[in-house]
């Protein structure tokens, strides 16, 4: 087949596409009512209420409940309804945000478990009122079921979204941000406990944070994440990192990365640091899937959430990093709507003029090779094998006159920082020697940011 017929079938194909689209459009729903779950009517201050379960660490599982008054931080379990064989003590915390005062939150860490097995547990209330629970262990190895949703609220979408997730059959519950929607109002947060605990408190549920999770009150309440931090904690002590904003766990064949849209992520963070740390240590050979969470999403083609740094610059930062790791998939959430993207590349619009700089910053400094740069991407395999020549510490003093006054684009970031992840990532293209086969404009992997 000649080009020219090859064009028109493409573009009656797209015109076709097209036409079905404008067939078949699809009417987003009207939103429903928001609500809240009060306490049950059978309660006392006693009664344990909220309860969740989470991964913390291997073969071990959080456990965390609230009660409004004192009762000791103590979980029995065993493998039998009603025979507690085992029993584990935590911690009691709470919190305050402007005049609220929350609740005794228990946070008790239980373990060895075994996997895919029922285990029944209690609380050390003294209270007539404590009632059972259990929940499901993970299998061991594949296969393994995730239910994923995000922006979840407390609306009557929520409640069919819930009872549409009880009904999968699932093992671990990921969820990318926005849970509440408390925002600021904290007694939200109590009812989105109670509104989860039936499942929640069956399968583990890991989390991270999302823009509705920050509830910062400029010169009245400086400290973000306070109730999130306070109520929901994740294995991130597990896992090496230093915030529960971000931390990485691994069931079953799959290594879960759950990273925070709205935590430092700028060149040296501790998010940066303690990501490279956490991709470096995956062993595929024991986990084979790696998968990302993250709240505000890289990519979307929604008219909503656009131009957003919380996407735009750390997609910039980590981009890189998830691709030299062959990370599998990525969840987001954020943008209420759904779609899903296959592999492709990202080219900034002005990386034509920085790699038009790099022509002229090294074409004094190397012989061996031609650095004759043009916007192609034959050329840019080219200005890899250059950079790698002359190396990076020689590279970055010949071009940073040009890095300072590279573009407005960059000042959130740094100019330096940027530029020289983009040098540093095509030298790793051509040290991996799979720099031809990946620079392909189809169904390409590899990430070229600016």
């Amino acid at each position: 087949m000649g080009l020219p017929e090859f064009w028109s079938l493409m573009i009656l194909a797209g015109v076709f596409a097209g036409a079905m689209e404008i067939a078949h459009a699809y009417d987003r729903p009207p939103p429903r009512e928001d609500f809240a779950v009060l306490v049950a009517a059978y309660a006392d201050p006693t009664t344990p209420q909220q309860v969740h379960v989470s991964l913390a660490g291997e073969n071990k599982m959080r456990i965390s409940w609230i009660t409004d008054k004192h009762t000791p931080p103590i979980v029995n379990y065993g493998t039998s309804s009603g025979k507690y064989e085992h029993s584990a003590t935590g911690v009691i915390s709470s919190y305050e945000y402007l005049t609220y005062i929350s609740g005794e939150i228990h946070d008790v860490v239980i373990g060895p478990l075994n996997p895919n097995t029922v285990y029944y547990y209690s609380f050390a209330t003294g209270s007539s009122s404590t009632p059972e629970y259990s929940f499901k262990t993970p299998p061991a190895q594949f296969p393994i079921k995730f239910a994923v949703s995000g922006d979840l609220g407390q609306t009557g979408w929520t409640k069919s979204t819930l009872e549409h997730i009880s009904q999968s059959n699932y093992d671990v519950f990921l969820l990318p941000g926005d849970l509440s929607y408390a925002d600021r109002i904290q007694p939200l947060w109590d009812s989105f406990g109670r509104l989860v605990e039936p499942l929640a408190s069956q399968r583990p549920w890991m989390v991270t944070q999302g823009n509705h999770e920050v509830e910062k009150i400029p010169a009245i309440h400086h400290t973000p994440f306070t109730a999130y931090n306070a109520r929901w904690h994740m294995p991130f002590e597990e896992s090496g990192s230093t915030s529960n904003l971000y931390y990485s766990f691994e069931v079953s064949g799959v290594h879960v990365v759950m990273l925070g849209s709205y935590a430092d992520f700028g060149y040296g963070s501790d998010q940066i640091r303690w990501l490279g740390s956490d991709l470096k240590k995956v062993d595929r050979s024991k986990t084979p899937w790696l998968v990302v969470i993250v709240h505000a999403p890289w990519y979307n083609s929604n008219y909503a959430h656009q131009g957003e740094k919380e996407s735009i610059d750390m997609r910039v930062m980590m981009e890189g990093m998830l691709y030299k790791a062959r990370v599998d998939l990525v969840f987001a959430g954020h943008v209420h709507a759904y779609e899903r993207f296959v592999s492709h590349i990202f080219i900034a619009p002005d990386l034509k003029r920085f790699f038009l700089q790099i022509n002229n910053r090294l074409s004094d400094h190397l012989t061996s090779y031609s650095c004759r740069i043009a916007f192609t991407i034959k050329k840019l395999i080219t200005a890899g094998r250059c950079i790698s020549q002359l190396g990076m510490e020689e590279t970055e003093k010949v071009l940073l006159p040009s890095i300072k006054n590279h573009s407005h684009r960059y000042r959130y970031l740094g100019k330096r920082v940027l530029v020289m992840a983009n040098l540093r990532l095509l030298m790793e293209v051509m040290q991996s020697g799979r720099g031809i086969e990946m620079m392909t404009m189809n169904r390409l992997n590899l990430i070229l940011f600016g």
